[in-house]
């Protein structure tokens, strides 16, 4: 599942200023590192040298969010920020947008230090921050429209050959069916089977509920991820804060269950 793009429009403003503006941040930030090793050390969080009060200090906090380790990496993050960002600056205001996205990445900072005080590897990337803008989104449009990305119709996604025999012979009879059933046409039948839109809530619950049992095993285990999962729950934690960084009308209205 990949989120493409949010589908709702909105109220206040259509431009996203500032989610125009850290994307293209992190793109010229990318180009300038040029993927130099050090640089992620001096500026990325690595939890034991802050622990020890070594290396960057508290400027990584910040610094770290704007790091990504390759094209992909950035990709990737940017491609949320676009999802879920756009509206959630849009009841913030741009710059309320922009510390409500600091705070996010800070709290993030925060938990993955805590979970991972002795570990060497520096953590980089936008997505703590990220999370914090989908908990957001949560709160705020929880039956928003997303449009997602769902390549594995007919593909193996299982370890057991009988599971994925199973899956392909599903995929096969609902896919065969809804087309049939669908009245579309082929190609608008197909294209909302690779491309449909759903809640939004369905979608950011189930990229948090995978981090939980991730999380978990870096914890009890005391495993090194290359994905910082404690990082992503962190940043979901600080989400909670939206509401300080509402327009006045924008808090009105949620307050008093009017559409945002």
């Amino acid at each position: 599942m990949f989120p493409i793009n949010d589908t709702e429009k909105n109220r206040y403003t259509s431009l996203p200023f500032m989610t125009l503006v850290i994307i293209l941040v992190n793109i010229l930030i990318l180009i300038a590192v040029g993927g130099n090793v050090g640089t992620y050390y001096v500026l990325g969080v690595t939890p034991s040298l802050v622990i020890s009060q070594q290396g960057g200090g508290a400027v990584t906090a910040v610094t770290h969010m704007f790091l990504h380790g390759g094209l992909l990496h950035l990709f990737s993050n940017m491609l949320a920020l676009w999802v879920f960002g756009r509206r959630v600056e849009d009841v913030c205001g741009p710059w309320r947008f922009l510390a409500f996205y600091l705070v996010c990445g800070f709290m993030a900072d925060i938990i993955a230090v805590i979970t991972r005080m002795h570990s060497t590897i520096p953590g980089i990337g936008a997505s703590g921050a990220l999370y914090g803008v989908m908990a957001a989104y949560l709160m705020l449009f929880p039956k928003g429209r997303i449009r997602i990305l769902f390549i594995f119709w007919f593909l193996p996604v299982f370890n057991m050959n009988f599971l994925n025999g199973l899956w392909l012979f599903v995929s096969l009879i609902f896919w065969a069916g809804y087309i049939l059933t669908a009245d579309k046409g082929l190609i608008r039948s197909v294209l909302s089977l690779y491309f449909p839109t759903i809640r939004a809530y369905l979608v950011i619950l189930f990229f948090v509920l995978l981090e939980i049992p991730r999380a978990l095993q870096v914890l009890v285990f005391d495993i090194e991820a290359s994905v910082g999962h404690w990082a992503h729950l962190g940043g979901f934690f600080g989400g909670l804060f939206i509401f300080f960084f509402l327009r006045s009308d924008a808090f009105h209205r949620y307050r008093n269950e009017l559409p945002l």
